[in-house]
């Protein structure tokens, strides 16, 4: 018997236990969403693309010389400016990438049979590697 002291708190006790069964998919449904999905961002997010890179790209003129505070901000400013750029940019491919990959899974498994043959890896394939992140090769989405 483990004594109490390290047994961890009791919230977390039965962390990893479930008893609600399988996840199942809805291939219909993820075959809708894939659609929907890429044309939202075809539709909302890519006629906006320009201007937004526009307003980010915009540079706050330097700072007066021996104003520490100023200088600080402007660089902090500048930092943020250019990961809101990147994830301006990655939102467009990363999302393209989950329509693309829910399509095909739901494709792959339209039939009753494929059910029984879809695995946790074969979503992993076609999405990529985990933590993968869209690259901006040519400043294009």
């Amino acid at each position: 018997m483990i004594p109490e002291e390290d047994r961890g708190p009791a919230w977390l006790r039965d962390y990893g236990f479930t008893d609600f069964g399988d996840i199942a998919a809805d291939i219909n449904a993820m075959q809708e969403y894939a659609q929907k999905l890429a044309a939202d961002v075809e539709h909302n997010y890519a006629p906006h693309l320009t201007g937004v890179s526009t307003a980010m790209l915009t540079r706050l003129p330097p700072p007066n010389a021996g104003f520490y505070e100023l200088s600080s901000f402007i660089q902090a400013h500048t930092s943020v400016q250019e990961v809101t750029q990147n994830n301006v940019y990655a939102f467009g491919t990363g999302t393209n990438i989950l329509a693309s990959a829910a399509q095909k899974i739901s494709t792959e498994y339209r039939g009753t049979d494929a059910f029984a043959h879809a695995k946790v890896a074969d979503v992993h394939d076609v999405l990529g590697p985990p933590n993968a992140v869209p690259t901006i090769t040519d400043g294009a989405a």
